[in-house]
């Protein structure tokens, strides 16, 4: 590495192989230590990297980014003094350069709380909103990469959201979003987890709701399951996850604004959605589950609309694809029982106790737990449903859990509901919305 390093310093004529081998060394984490701690290593690079040598500058910069990757804060700090350049060749070059430029930059504030902190005052919220327009989707999802990683530093809600709102970016990261596969897929992706983890910090989404992402979020959600029934783009489950959880975590705010979508065709989606990536991806299940919760957590439309359009038993499917899976549907269920009597009258018209009992028998806590609320629910609004329970045997289910401590109480209670369907109970209802993984 030395003696690599002596020959770009002394510009000899195979300057640039010289780079182009020093490149390849830089891929290894001891080699970049090594090189960052030699006298004027960095130095050297830098000033190459800001020469009038296309073709040398090209080969300072895959330097550079190889020694971005490094892990070691150190080697991040030891950058330091490339920034301010990489920030100024964001600007006026060639799209592989610019690609070159930001990944370097996304690479370096990950590592480097140092490295943000001297960026911030350098101006690169502004550098990166002027990028943002540009017409290259390669540039688009490095922009997206470097914001990302922004988004999700330490200090972002204090020192970065308000910056980041006080610029054009984040109604150009929704149109973007929105664009979906217009745009590129992958620029889509890296912006729908920027709107993620702005809208995470809980100090943005007023702002992002005047910028109508609830409506724009949910007509690219059913753009997006319109896809799946021809040929799904590949990665399309890449998109779909942060934009669900984007819809999942504005509905949990407490603002209202679940009104404003009110269209039956969002279920549809997420079912047509649920069907597509069940086997593949099932990840995606529980993203759509959380969103469903959501959903209907206080607003009857989207009980009602599950009800109507017959999606019950595609729900009831998903019961035992996972343990999460199983607590969310049933937390589904608990939500349309608790909007009433007639609710769980179409509820017991439907196979959900048989499915229930099996439920009931596994060793799980909280599912076993979550499944209690429901029979409760089902109990005390609709009591045919507690004769039916007993005809099937389900008080035998019950009695199981009267020795486990933490069911033991709602167990007991649920005895004394079957014995007196109209009973007093220890239970209270759960259907509060839940904010998607942040």
């Amino acid at each position: 590495v030395l003696e690599l390093l002596r020959a770009v310093q002394r510009g000899s004529e195979d300057r640039k192989r010289s780079l182009s081998r020093l490149r390849w060394a830089l891929q290894n984490k001891e080699t970049q230590q090594k090189f960052v701690r030699l006298d004027g290593s960095i130095r050297t690079l830098i000033g190459i990297f800001t020469s009038s040598l296309a073709a040398m500058q090209m080969e300072a910069a895959r330097c550079l980014h190889e020694l971005s990757h490094s892990s070691d804060p150190a080697v991040a700090e030891a950058c330091l003094p490339v920034t301010s350049y990489l920030l100024t060749y964001l600007s006026g070059h060639s799209v592989e350069f610019m690609e070159l430029c930001l990944y370097t930059l996304g690479n370096l504030v990950v590592e480097s709380e140092a490295v943000r902190k001297q960026l911030l005052p350098q101006g690169i919220i502004p550098v990166l909103a002027s990028c943002i327009q540009s017409p290259h989707e390669a540039v688009l999802e490095g922009l997206g990469y470097v914001l990302s990683q922004l988004l999700q530093a330490k200090e972002a809600p204090t020192e970065i959201i308000p910056l980041v709102l006080d610029s054009v970016l984040p109604q150009h990261m929704l149109r973007l979003v929105c664009s979906g596969l217009k745009a590129g897929i992958g620029a889509a992706v890296e912006f729908a987890w920027c709107l993620h983890y702005i809208i995470c910090s809980h100090t943005a989404n007023a702002a992002l709701l005047s910028l109508g992402a609830l409506p724009a979020l949910t007509s690219l959600l059913l753009d997006l399951a319109s896809e799946i029934p021809q040929d799904a783009p590949e990665g399309l489950e890449l998109l779909v996850c942060p934009v669900l959880r984007c819809l999942s975590n504005l509905l949990a705010e407490e603002t209202g604004c679940e009104v404003q979508i009110q269209d039956e065709r969002l279920l549809i989606a997420l079912f047509l959605i649920l069907q597509c990536f069940l086997q593949q991806h099932p990840f995606i299940v529980q993203e759509c589950l959380w969103l469903l919760n959501n959903l209907t957590a206080d607003e009857p439309f989207f009980c009602s609309a599950l009800l109507s359009l017959d999606l019950l038993p595609a729900l009831l499917q998903l019961l035992p694809c996972s343990q999460m899976a199983s607590v969310l549907v049933l937390t589904v269920l608990c939500n349309i029982a608790e909007k009433g009597p007639a609710y769980c009258q179409q509820l017991h018209r439907q196979p959900a106790l048989p499915l229930l009992l099996p439920t009931l028998a596994l060793p799980d806590p909280e599912v076993v737990g979550q499944c209690l609320e429901l029979l409760h629910l089902l109990f005390l609004h609709w009591p045919e449903a507690a004769a039916d329970f007993v005809t099937q045997g389900g008080h035998r289910a019950l009695e199981q859990h009267q020795s486990t401590p933490e069911l033991q109480e709602r167990a007991r209670a649920l005895l004394d509901m079957v014995g007196q369907p109209l009973g007093a109970s220890a239970f209270s209802p759960c259907h509060a919305t839940l904010s998607a993984f942040s």
